[in-house]
């Protein structure tokens, strides 16, 4: 059965929720909750398996968190549930929101990840966690060393699961899954449900729900997006104009490599005040830097590859710049999501620079998002020369304007 909410008139407490949950809400001014969080929460709360289908910044996290907080036992002091994501920054971000969620209650929480020291993780789990978050690639490190039991276990999240998929984790995550009690509940959270993912529920959940929130669309009340028509060589260029045009809030500019990362900042460093660099071959001390100082606002121009393309809660970005186009559809889905989110008022602005072999490339993600980007000019600058015409969403067989 798939559930698909599309608008929200119910408040927190008509989800069923404790009133020591609905305290800790409203501390943290959760005024009334998203779709997906409306259609999700009460699925999971009643024990059934459930997926939950919804783009980034639409609160997946807290739909899948609050259910948990609900049905854990605080008195036992062992791992009740485990919730697996992509990336080391997703697994710290939703381990946050454990803590904060539950600031009335005894939950602990424990974040087992890459890139931290195993000794500090082992020894939180010795001293008794309710909530394990972690990538799968450390949950199985600690699983095999015997630091981990999955024994007592009610409850398993997998997070971002398409994009687990898409890195190389379904092996580790079937190893783990196949390691936990029959007798458990299982939830997925995703921005797409590609049939890699969907072979994976058939496989691991029992009849499970589906909440879809995803409408073939991306957040089109929320976020103007554009494309911007560019010569190859010119995007340096074409880049300073349209800063210099929108002069915007905080900026991510996305690119497809790490080497083009590295390249580009570069360019910028030295030149622009308050300018990073993020990607996976970076120390995760610098990761770690770069995302407190983005979040902070101290860094105003981020260029990263896809590593922060997905499930990293920032509020205060108003531009996202594809600088290369994505090579995957989803991927400018998730990519274009980290602006217009639920926690920001401000509308949020996404520019796509296309040149002129990439008009299929532009066309497959209007497809995807069911929307016609229309091009930006850059006031005084002329960024491309003209462009033979590329077919539109509307000349495309089989497709159909919902």
């Amino acid at each position: 059965m798939t559930t698909s909410v599309k608008s929200v008139s119910v408040s927190f407490a008509d989800l069923g929720l404790s009133e020591p949950t609905l305290a800790a809400l409203h501390k943290m001014k959760f005024e009334k909750p998203s779709p997906i969080q409306a259609a999700f929460i009460p699925i999971a709360m009643s024990g059934s398996d459930c997926i939950g289908q919804a783009h980034t910044g639409t609160g997946k996290t807290a739909a899948f968190v609050l259910p948990l907080l609900e049905r854990l036992d605080f008195g036992r002091p062992v791992v009740q549930a485990l919730v697996l994501t992509p990336t080391r920054e997703l697994s710290e971000q939703v381990a946050e929101e454990c803590k904060r969620l539950s600031y009335s209650s005894q939950c602990k929480t424990v974040c087992i990840v890459g890139g931290r020291p195993v000794r500090a993780q082992i020894a939180e789990l010795q001293k008794g966690v309710h909530v394990a978050v972690g990538t799968p690639g450390r949950v199985i490190d600690l699983i095999e060393r015997q630091n981990l039991s999955l024994g007592d276990l009610q409850f398993v999240v997998l997070d971002e699961a398409d994009r687990m998929l898409d890195i190389g984790f379904r092996p580790d995550i079937e190893k783990i899954l196949r390691r936990c009690p029959e007798e458990r509940q299982t939830l997925l959270l995703s921005a797409t449900l590609p049939p890699p993912v969907e072979r994976l529920a058939n496989r691991y959940m029992k009849t499970p729900q589906k909440v879809d929130m995803s409408t073939n669309g991306i957040a089109t009340k929320t976020v103007d997006q554009y494309y911007v028509t560019v010569d190859y060589d010119r995007k340096m260029e074409t880049l300073r104009w349209l800063l210099l045009d929108q002069r915007p809030q905080q900026v991510l500019v996305f690119l497809r490599t790490k080497r083009g990362a590295d390249e580009l900042y570069r360019k910028f460093a030295g030149k622009l005040p308050n300018v990073a660099i993020l990607h996976g071959d970076l120390a995760q001390s610098h990761r770690d830097r770069v995302m407190k100082q983005f979040r902070s606002g101290e860094v105003r121009m981020l260029i990263a590859t896809d590593v922060v393309g997905r499930g990293i809660d920032i509020s205060g970005i108003s531009h996202i710049i594809n600088y290369d186009i994505p090579e995957y559809c989803d991927d400018y889905v998730h990519r274009v999501g980290r602006t217009g989110r639920l926690s920001s008022d401000e509308k949020g602005y996404a520019f796509t620079f296309v040149t002129r072999d990439q008009g299929e490339q532009l066309t497959n993600i209007e497809i995807r998002i069911n929307n016609m980007l229309p091009e930006y000019k850059i006031p005084n600058f002329e960024s491309a020369r003209p462009q033979a015409p590329r077919k539109t969403i509307h000349e495309v067989e089989g497709f159909s304007n919902r």
